[in-house]
């Protein structure tokens, strides 16, 4: 089959390309949804087609291995194509999938991603002019690195513009999936797959991807949070406590009252630990010199970067750039080198 060659019979045709190491939950979130909607229709509504680069069968990221029905040729006729990746996205972008992505465009078939899937989407140059997502640690990462100028990048659960279809990682999968299905079958059929699986509510592309405070307290409370999402905005030149405190319309000890009964720390610590976080994703994920990581993360000082990093994780930032090539050169290992070193293509 070809991509020209569209399906007439009703049914949709959604492939997914799985690149090694791939989110085995991002996967599954996706694939569940159709299984579920041909179940409780009682009729065949969608066919799901497997590809990986060889046709070998594809290992995820929890090392257990997925059987694939064929490798990137000869090219499927799909309605869709997802691909799905992991953490180490980076290395899997090469000459061959990257060329295939863009045939598969060519022949106008649209295109989506799970977890850092949209990562390779980019590096194709598909993305360009698009809104997008993919998972929160890769985001901030690429702003930082000034990496895909042309891409608008979205803290969204999901993301569909026109024929490009992104979502996080995790169960993400799940709510744009069922999206999908109550656009193309109805939400009725949408909102019985959602109760099937015991999902209370279908999120919507409002829904944000991540609220860390939340989670730590097991509760909301909105100041916490009001004051938790002005840090976060605030990595690279961090506000003064006074300044966080009048934002919040708190006095500066209500506000450190708040901080030590619910989180367990001050909040000038929680300030720090999060803009020591965002510095070792900038660390893993971009190969931005470890002085602009400091001053991304609101650090004046390299000196002091490097003994607040090392008291936190118990290693220095050079630490954290050698343990990214060594597990790199495991990656390489493996019979699968770099895009840089095997064609990879940059837009």
């Amino acid at each position: 089959m070809v991509a020209s060659s569209r399906p007439v019979d009703g049914h949709r045709y959604i492939g997914f390309l799985l690149l090694p190491g791939f989110s085995q939950l991002a996967f599954a979130s996706a694939l569940e949804p159709l299984r579920m909607a041909n179940y409780l229709a009682g009729e065949h509504l969608y066919t799901w087609h497997l590809v990986s680069r060889t046709g070998v069968p594809a290992a995820a990221s929890n090392g257990l291995t997925t059987a694939v029905d064929q490798s990137l040729e000869p090219m499927p006729a799909l309605d869709l194509l997802l691909v799905c990746a992991g953490v180490e996205v980076q290395e899997h972008c090469d000459h061959a999938t990257l060329a295939w992505l863009r045939r598969l465009a060519a022949y106008r078939v649209p295109l989506g991603a799970l977890c850092t899937g949209g990562f390779v989407l980019a590096r194709a140059g598909l993305l360009d002019g698009y809104r997008c997502t993919l998972h929160w640690e890769h985001i901030s990462s690429l702003h930082e690195a000034r990496r895909f100028p042309k891409v608008t990048f979205a803290n969204e659960l999901f993301v569909i513009d026109r024929d490009r279809y992104t979502c996080s990682g995790g169960i993400a999968p799940l709510d744009m999936l069922l999206h999908l299905i109550g656009r193309e079958q109805g939400l009725t059929l949408a909102e019985a797959i959602a109760e099937e699986f015991i999902h209370e509510r279908i999120r919507g592309v409002s829904d944000r991807q991540r609220n860390p405070l939340r989670l730590q307290l097991g509760h909301s409370h909105p100041k916490l949070e009001e004051v938790a999402t002005l840090m976060e905005a605030n990595l690279q030149e961090p506000l003064a406590l006074d300044e966080l405190a009048h934002y919040a319309v708190l006095s500066r000890r209500q506000l450190e009252r708040l901080f030590q009964r619910h989180v367990g720390k001050p909040p000038l610590r929680y300030y720090l630990e999060l803009r020591l976080a965002r510095a070792r994703l900038l660390l893993r994920q971009t190969h931005l010199p470890i002085t602009e990581v400091a001053l991304a993360c609101g650090f004046v000082s390299p000196p002091h970067f490097t003994k607040c990093y090392h008291d936190h994780f118990g290693y220095s930032p050079s630490g954290e750039r050698k343990g990214r090539r060594e597990r790199q050169a495991e990656v390489s290992d493996t019979g699968l080198p770099d895009a840089e070193t095997r064609g990879g293509e940059t837009p």
